[in-house]
């Protein structure tokens, strides 16, 4: 009875997990690697049995679940979209019967034969279906040498395999229903998660990717000057901001009449002031003193005054800081970002406050520098020191822990040009 060998190989595998391992040789921890593989697809092909005799029932429905996918979601305590693609991977195993076997000896692996499952959905309907098992002895010979993106990539030619008359032809036709799915299917999401991030998820066509990977790039590349304490991840995410920023700073963008979209922060005066307490942003998300005093430097300040119950009863004139004439003199006197090493031209530049402007200090050529948006936070943090050397130009102290004798640097990159 399935029950009984299924209580059977739980104790089997209890057994197996509580092995000591440090006493094989290397050729017995791969050997016993393999052959845990191999368990595991065939453990997956029979668990992909059951999920389909559970649907196949309606057992999901029959105790009040709103499909199979959500039964399997609590029942198991796993997300909705491990839930589908369990239920995805059942179905496919139950009209695929030579793909089921090939699961269940350890031919191929769950993601494998699910990739698999894909391509021989995605051939064209007409197709006779000995080509069509033809298609699917083939990738599964495959799977043996292909990992799953790979594989996946040879089932997009299958064609050429079993049918190369008209391999051209469908070709043609499947990447065009590809980009039109990947087009309609194009998301973007920003998801507050209450903890100080954002997260960032979505899907882009593959036109939409390459243009979004062109503007990204050049920003990307690792400073090899200077230390960079950055992840690849961490360098995406400020490419992705720094490219946000300059079309900000354009005259392109719709209804904004060539001027930076502004963010509404609600601040108390003592934030800026006092560098203490905290802003809100319009969207619920919070900002330190420290980031506020940044915003402050070069955006469109916008005070409001709040009744007790938080209506407004009056609204400053935004005022825009650094630009015409002060702004075009920075950009003549520091070429870019002013930070040592730094080479971001003067359109990825922020006009930053030597002295602060909301502790009453001018907004000014010699009040003024140009910092990227990386190094703008950089200085934010108070590490480092920025002021206007003997000949005007800007100078930089490091804090001790990067020169103990804290000597004054200057970016020579722009004065190389």
């Amino acid at each position: 009875m399935l029950s009984d060998e299924l209580a059977q190989l739980k104790v089997l595998a209890t057994e197996c997990a509580d092995a000591s391992t440090w006493t094989l040789s290397d050729a017995t921890l791969v050997d016993c690697l393999d052959t845990i593989h191999q368990v595991v697809a065939a453990i997956t092909a029979a668990q992909s049995h059951i999920v389909r005799e559970i649907d196949g029932r309606g057992l999901a429905v029959a105790q009040h679940a709103s499909s199979t996918a959500v039964w399997l979601r609590e029942h198991l305590r796993i997300s909705i979209h491990a839930a589908k693609r369990m239920l995805a991977l059942a179905a496919a195993l139950d009209q695929r019967p030579a793909l089921d076997t090939a699961l269940t000896t350890g031919a191929v692996n769950a993601e494998q034969a699910a990739v698999i499952a894909a391509a021989i959905a995605e051939l064209p309907a007409d197709l006779g279906p000995d080509l069509v098992d033809e298609a699917e002895t083939v990738l599964i010979g495959q799977a043996g040498q292909f990992e799953p993106t790979i594989l996946r990539k040879a089932g997009e030619r299958i064609l050429v395999h079993v049918a190369p008359e008209i391999a051209d032809a469908a070709d043609a036709a499947a990447l065009r229903r590809m980009e039109e799915q990947a087009f309609e299917k194009r998301v973007f999401h920003l998801t507050r998660r209450g903890d100080g991030r954002v997260r960032l998820t979505g899907w882009l066509d593959e036109a939409g990717a390459a243009a979004v990977n062109a503007a990204l790039d050049p920003l990307c590349a690792p400073r090899h000057d200077l230390y960079e304490p950055r992840t690849p991840g961490q360098r995406r995410a400020d490419a992705l901001v720094e490219v946000c920023g300059l079309a900000t700073r354009t005259e392109q963008l719709p209804d904004s009449g060539g001027q930076r979209p502004h963010v509404v922060v609600t601040v108390p005066f003592d934030v800026l002031h006092q560098k203490l307490g905290i802003g809100m942003l319009d969207t619920g998300g919070r900002l330190s003193a420290t980031q506020i005093r940044q915003l402050a430097c070069d955006a469109r300040l916008i005070p409001a005054v709040l009744g007790s119950n938080g209506q407004v009863l009056d609204v400053g004139r935004g005022r825009r800081l650094f630009t015409g004439a002060v702004r075009s003199a920075l950009e003549l006197r520091d070429r870019g970002c002013a930070f040592p090493g730094c080479d971001r031209p003067p359109r990825w530049c922020d006009g930053h406050h030597i002295r602060s402007w909301v502790d009453g200090w001018p907004t000014s050529l010699d009040n003024g520098v140009l910092l990227c948006g990386y190094h703008h936070r950089i200085i934010h943090r108070g590490h480092w020191i920025v002021r206007l050397g003997e000949d005007g130009l800007p100078e930089f102290v490091p804090p001790a822990y990067v020169d103990p004798r804290r000597r004054p640097r200057r970016n020579l990159y722009h004065l190389r040009t």
